[in-house]
């Protein structure tokens, strides 16, 4: 139990990350005049009106991200991230190891972990490189689709073994937290799959932003969830008898 505080600490920091990076992408698109003449100037193909993305959907994420100097931000920032999700998703599986030691049902929730963090890198490196090949194209959407999937995935499957666990953990952790975790990973599968009609159409354009931004949103909102989920260890103090 000692990597508790590892988790706390690795999860709230992936999220301030994540949503640091995606955020400060949309403000330099949105405010891209204020950088005008400056060495730091928007590229024109990444700048965009005042939106709010979560409501209105006028812009996706790899518009705000693709271009100078968004990129500058946004690639660094999910590189870290990946980092992050890889220390994670293996702190967790070690944890789970140490309370409940059967490796052949914990390492599934791993391999998706990782996938993800995988996947999150192969679309870092690709977003911004423009080719006209449909092969490409489609690939670089797989790759984000895979991303989402795998980390609904992992998240699940780690519900799942803390819930099997949940009494043998009862103290150091909180319930009503737990409660939150699965609601948002269950909505998130829910919305995913009764979208996919609109996704694999070719209209709805502002729906699949609004849809993007949110579900990256709930996505990093399940690891500030883990950071209040995981009550923090108290580190025992040794008293010394006096007069010893």
């Amino acid at each position: 139990m000692e990597n508790i505080n590892q988790i706390r600490i690795i999860s709230v920091w992936i999220f301030i990350v994540t949503f640091v990076s995606l955020n400060l992408c949309l403000l330099i698109s949105v405010n891209g005049h204020l950088l005008q003449g400056t060495i730091f100037q928007v590229d024109p193909m990444g700048r965009s009106a005042f939106t709010i993305p979560y409501i209105d959907g006028s812009v996706s994420i790899s518009r705000t991200a693709r271009t100078f100097p968004a990129y500058l931000i946004f690639k660094p920032g999910m590189f870290i991230t990946a980092i992050l999700l890889i220390k994670y998703w293996r702190a967790n599986n070690k944890l789970i190891q140490t309370i409940n030691n059967d490796f052949s049902k914990n390492k599934y929730f791993l391999f998706f972990g990782v996938g993800s963090a995988v996947c999150l890198v192969i679309h870092s490196l690709l977003l911004g490189i423009q080719f006209e090949v449909d092969l490409y194209k489609f690939f670089r959407r797989f790759v984000l689709l895979a991303f989402i999937i795998f980390e609904l995935v992992a998240q699940a499957m780690l519900i799942n073994n803390i819930i099997k666990i949940k009494n043998m953990i009862s103290e150091s952790i909180n319930r009503n937290i737990l409660i939150l975790k699965i609601f948002v990973v269950t909505l998130l599968i829910i919305i995913g799959v009764l979208s996919l009609p609109i996704l694999t159409s070719s209209g709805y354009v502002h729906f699949k932003h609004a849809l993007e931004w949110n579900f990256f949103l709930g996505v990093i909102i399940f690891y500030l969830f883990t950071f209040l989920f995981w009550k923090k260890r108290k580190k025992l103090s040794v008293h010394t008898p006096e007069g010893a």
